[in-house]
């Protein structure tokens, strides 16, 4: 009997030409071209099947549309979520085009860059609600990529659109090289969020929420196992954030510490939960 797959829920390619990458010094380590064959290489080396390819904020339809054509032409891209902006007034002609995609069945959610936006209540205002129901009607899911204070917010949206599926990017983004006081922060923040059943969270972008230089899997250890307790290895899953996460750890590490902190290489986080919440095997 063959072993279950093991999926990365979440990671980009892009190239060097992404207007944020020039946006801060500190990201001139991955101001380059990232394509297949890194991916690819990287995926080999850490033992991992199947991905998801999440938009890497271009901004605009034409990315998702690039990525939808990649995923049919890469047999390890199971997946897409591509870009929206929830307050464009095109957003219903943005899905459509997507939905009416020869490869559409790759398109398993969508994200806006909520992370970028100034307000902490954003998700929680009505035309955003009434979008996310708009989104509801289009994708199986829409990911959060959120900071700590937009998460109570969150809550609010997940419950009022119950029948959409919510990923929380990141767990939040909490703030890991804090130690005790990121944590506390980030758990009175994300508890009202775990409690919708209609939210699952990513293991990923961690080591880039920690100290850069000088993290350990100890770090990481007490924010992954409150995860466990706020949502469960059924509503968990493991990202790498592939290649932000070069800014602080190798693919093959990231993938390496998750394991060395839950203790073994769970069959729901490495690969269950990210089949079920983005239906890969319904291509």
């Amino acid at each position: 009997m063959s072993s279950a797959p093991v999926i990365d829920a979440h990671h980009h390619v892009w190239t060097a030409d992404y207007p944020w990458l020039a946006s801060k010094p500190e990201y001139a380590p991955i101001r380059r071209d990232y394509g297949v064959a890194d991916l690819r290489a990287n995926l080999k080396a850490a033992g991992v099947d199947r991905t998801v390819l999440v938009e890497a904020a271009w901004g605009h339809p034409s990315e998702t549309v690039e990525f939808l054509h990649l995923a049919g032409a890469v047999d390890e891209v199971a997946g897409v979520v591509g870009h929206v902006d929830l307050l464009d007034p095109g957003l219903s002609n943005t899905l459509a085009r997507y939905v009416n995609h020869p490869r559409a069945r790759y398109l398993v959610g969508v994200r806006d860059q909520v992370q970028a936006r100034p307000e902490a209540d954003f998700l929680a205002r009505p035309e955003t609600i009434a979008a996310l129901r708009t989104v509801a009607g289009a994708v199986p899911a829409f990911d959060l990529v959120v900071r700590v204070d937009q998460l109570p917010a969150a809550a609010v949206a997940a419950a009022a659109v119950p029948e959409l599926r919510f990923v929380l990017d990141h767990l939040g983004k909490p703030a890991i090289r804090d130690g005790d006081a990121g944590l506390r922060e980030w758990w009175e923040a994300v508890a009202p969020l775990a409690k919708q059943p209609n939210v699952t969270a990513k293991l990923s972008g961690l080591v880039t929420e920690a100290d850069w230089q000088r993290w350990t899997p100890a770090d990481l250890r007490p924010f992954v196992q409150a995860a466990l307790e706020l949502f469960g290895p059924d509503r968990l899953m493991f990202g790498s954030d592939w290649p932000v996460c070069e800014l602080a750890a190798t693919y093959t590490r990231v993938k390496d510490a998750l394991t060395d902190v839950l203790g073994r290489t769970d069959p729901d986080v490495f690969g269950g939960t990210a089949a079920r919440t983005y239906q890969l095997g319904e291509q």
